[in-house]
């Protein structure tokens, strides 16, 4: 079925108010927790290992946070990540009837009713959920088969992953606010929902460390069967996000070596062309396996429909809410780096288009191609960054990167400068750039016109643009949100403001139902919404 956009109008309003349905749905640290989800049965085998794999598939399955709203703005995991990167500087979308993450861009998503925020909060503690069940149950099992004993520390990898990805939301940076509130705890061995208050952010980095060097100890000799799970090369690939986030550059530095090894970046020619859809692609460490049962549950509630601009059963083309480039960062990219490719410029062309063929319209054409009810024209910086299986394909099934090299590469840059040696910092990161994005390329501060460690930002916010590190590369860095410089912006008016990096509106608010149910809830209320065209001065380094 096609996307009706009139009947998507009126489903689309449902996004910018109050959710009326938001009663029914179970708060996920709260009282209702353990009967959200089945407790897996340890004495069934069976249902154990369905429950392991479970705790995978929810990571980008629809309608997994509100499974009695059918809602095409739910799909886990991804549609955190996205939803965060739409809250940053780079990422611009319409602000139209048709954008269901319109209160992203517009940070309206900090009220407490609403849906968005609130999938996003079910998300990570459902699979907190799922993981808890998945360690009660293995711990259980015979502990000298090792399989049950991987299966357990994956599990405690993934609870670590949900809390990353929590906590850098619901508080400012581990640096500057270490013992403030940030989220609550629930472990396997939690049983007050109740009362469970937020646990401070050092209290959050704890666990998440003692998870992850669990998961490191015991993945010791694990040979996956796809880049589906976590093996031990992406639990150290976890640690070195944490310690990073820590400010523990030699900690993240020898972890993200150890992710790295075996694995090298995309070349030029591989990133020369829509990529990033396979999660073969050898520069790829783990990802989010698609296959066509799950994008069936809802084509429209997944990452080809929203991220990819080439789906011919999608909101980005039928709807022209595209993924685009924020332009006062598109403006800084050299023309010599491949990645300059990754967005159409002002006047729809790429030389990625050139691999493209669409319903019989091939190159920069398929950027003007229009087909009723399935693809709007591109808007300027519209990205083709990310590909898919077949052009305009309507199964929806393209994988998800949750990481790659090209991050662990750069986080040993960081880490190198951070510890006092730039000309390593510099090496490893010209060795990247020069070698697989840009061969004409320097770090030379002289040439650049930013400083070491601004320019290692730039090269994060390019490479790893639309995968969800944005936003918590900004808070991590205490850097303001810049959006606009004077006249210079391609955000919707009511998306076009900075934002200083002490405000306390960059805080995500608890969902009613969670501060309904857990009565130790003390919210986020600092800060004020955000109005067109504020703080038109600041700067954030970068993209000045």
């Amino acid at each position: 079925m096609k996307l009706n956009k009139y009947t998507l109008i009126a489903l689309a309003g449902l996004a910018f108010g109050a959710c009326s349905d938001m009663d029914e749905m179970a708060p996920q640290s709260g009282t209702l927790l353990d009967s959200q989800l089945a407790q897996a049965n340890d004495a069934d085998p069976t249902r154990v290992d369905a429950a392991f794999n479970g705790m995978y598939t929810k990571l980008g399955m629809p309608w997994g946070a509100l499974p009695s709203n059918e809602r095409p703005d739910d799909f886990g995991f991804i549609m955190m990540s996205y939803s965060n990167d739409l809250e940053g500087a780079d990422m611009v979308t319409p602000n139209s009837g048709y954008n269901w993450f319109s209160v992203c861009g517009e940070l309206s998503s900090r009220n407490a009713n609403y849906a968005n925020p609130f999938i996003r909060y079910a998300s990570a503690y459902n699979q907190v959920t799922a993981a808890n069940d998945v360690i009660k149950a293995y711990s259980k099992m015979d502990q000298s088969n090792p399989e049950n004993v991987y299966k357990m520390a994956q599990a405690y990898a993934m609870r670590a992953f949900s809390y990353l990805n929590l906590a850098p939301y619901f508080q400012f940076s581990y640096q500057i606010a270490s013992d403030k509130p940030c989220v609550p705890i629930v472990t396997e061995t939690t049983e007050d929902f109740t009362q469970n208050p937020r646990a401070s952010v050092k209290e959050v980095y704890d666990l998440i460390l003692s998870d992850l060097t669990f998961a490191i100890e015991k993945l010791e000799g694990y040979a996956r069967p796809d880049k589906a799970k976590i093996d031990q090369q992406v639990a150290y690939g976890l640690r070195a996000r944490a310690y990073l986030n820590m400010g523990k550059w030699a900690e993240a530095l020898a972890d993200a070596e150890k992710a790295a090894a075996g694995y090298t970046p995309a070349t030029v020619a591989e990133v020369s062309k829509p990529s990033f859809y396979d999660i073969n692609e050898h520069n790829w460490l783990w990802g989010y396996d698609m296959t066509g049962v799950i994008a069936l549950k809802d084509l429209y509630a997944n990452a080809s429909s929203w991220v990819r601009s080439f789906s011919a059963e999608g909101y980005a083309a039928a709807c022209q809410v595209y993924a685009q480039c924020n332009v006062i960062l598109y403006d800084k990219i050299p023309a010599t780096d491949v990645r300059k490719g990754w967005w159409v410029d002002e006047n729809l062309d790429s030389p990625l288009l050139a691999a493209v063929t669409w319903n019989g319209v091939s190159g920069n054409d398929v950027a003007d191609l229009a087909i009723e009810n399935i693809k709007e024209p591109f808007l300027p910086y519209t990205n083709v960054k990310f590909g898919m299986n077949t052009y305009g394909s309507t199964t929806n099934d393209e994988d998800w990167p949750f990481m790659r090299v090209e991050e662990m590469l750069l986080i040993q840059a960081e880490c190198h400068l951070k510890n006092g040696d730039e000309a390593k910092a510099k090496e490893v990161l010209e060795g990247f750039v020069k070698t697989y994005r840009d061969p004409a390329y320097s770090c030379d501060p002289a040439v650049t016109k930013r400083t070491l460690e601004n320019e290692i930002w730039f090269q994060r916010r390019i490479e790893l643009w639309g995968e969800g590190f944005s936003n918590s590369d900004t808070r991590r860095l205490n850097k303001p949100l810049v959006r606009f410089h004077d006249e210079n912006s391609n955000f919707p008016e009511a998306f076009r403001f900075n934002l200083k990096n002490d405000d306390g509106w960059w805080l995500l608010r608890f969902p009613q139902d969670e501060m309904d149910t857990n009565l130790a809830i003390v919210d986020n209320t600092d800060g004020t919404s955000p109005v067109q065209d504020q703080n038109a001065d600041l700067r954030d380094g970068v993209t000045d």
